[in-house]
């Protein structure tokens, strides 16, 4: 019965990134209680593998490959979206990039890419959506993934740290300004999750160690412990949350942040 509360409204959810890691999951949590999902991914394939799997548990599921920093793109996509699953109430936007800062204090040859994807995306998916949300009436919600580096600083990714900061601006822009037509927005802040973006930096056993010395819980975040957090945030269990940011790091950022236990 739980389960089932936790699948209302039972609109469409749009999942980017869902080709994989988080994406990927928030869309199987989502089809587990029984919301349609389109899972959107530069990945078309990968997104399709994600509508299948979906599918076999019983809901309306669509893949498709799309590039959310296209904007005409995106608006295409939403109309096919609209077709495939009826009604859509629900974003999830976990597409995401990051690049590194090694030679100097700021990535400035790829600062748009990661800006682009992590942060003008949302603002793109959100106004091509917004028709499809208020014809779905009240109970609408958007979740945008956005990271413990949003909430603290990490000097090797200035470009990520600054996307995810201005995702969290941007949910709260969206809470206050959307609230009032029963469209709710809100941000998770994953940890340290086992996903292939964070695969590079724990590819050796000391690598995955450290980290794991760094995290009260004592292991890394599965992309379900993500996924179900976003889940109840897209239901209407969460009806009254709106603008809120929600950590979900084993105990990372409690703790004082990523150095707060000791560097390796």
């Amino acid at each position: 019965m739980v389960e089932q509360r936790l699948g209302e409204p039972g609109t469409g959810v749009v999942v980017t990134g869902g080709a994989s890691g988080i994406g990927r999951a928030c869309c199987l949590a989502l089809a587990a209680v029984g919301r349609p999902v389109a899972a959107w991914d530069l990945d078309a394939d990968g997104a399709d593998a994600t509508a299948s799997a979906c599918a076999d548990l019983g809901v309306a599921a669509i893949g498709a490959g799309v590039d959310v920093t296209d904007a005409s793109a995106v608006s295409a996509a939403v109309t096919k979206v609209t077709d495939a699953l009826g009604s859509i109430g629900g974003l999830v936007h976990a597409a995401g990039t990051v690049r590194a800062a090694i030679d100097d204090v700021v990535d400035l040859d790829t600062w748009d890419v990661v800006l682009d994807v992590n942060l003008r995306a949302e603002a793109v998916l959100v106004s091509a959506l917004l028709p499809a949300f208020r014809a779905a009436g009240p109970g609408s919600a958007i979740v945008g993934i956005a990271s413990i580096e949003g909430l603290i600083g990490h000097g090797f990714i200035p470009s990520y740290v600054a996307s995810k900061h201005g995702l969290i601006g941007l949910t709260r822009s969206f809470a206050h300004r959307l609230g009032s037509e029963g469209i709710r927005a809100n941000a998770v802040c994953p940890g340290y999750i086992d996903t292939p973006m964070l695969a590079p930096t724990i590819a050796t056993p000391e690598a995955r160690a450290s980290f794991e010395r760094k995290i009260p819980s004592g292991r890394l975040g599965e992309p379900d412990d993500v996924a179900r957090v976003v889940r109840f945030l897209l239901s209407d269990e969460a009806a009254y949350m709106n603008g809120a940011v929600v950590v979900v790091d084993g105990g990372v950022t409690a703790v004082g942040g990523q150095d707060a236990l000791g560097a390796d």
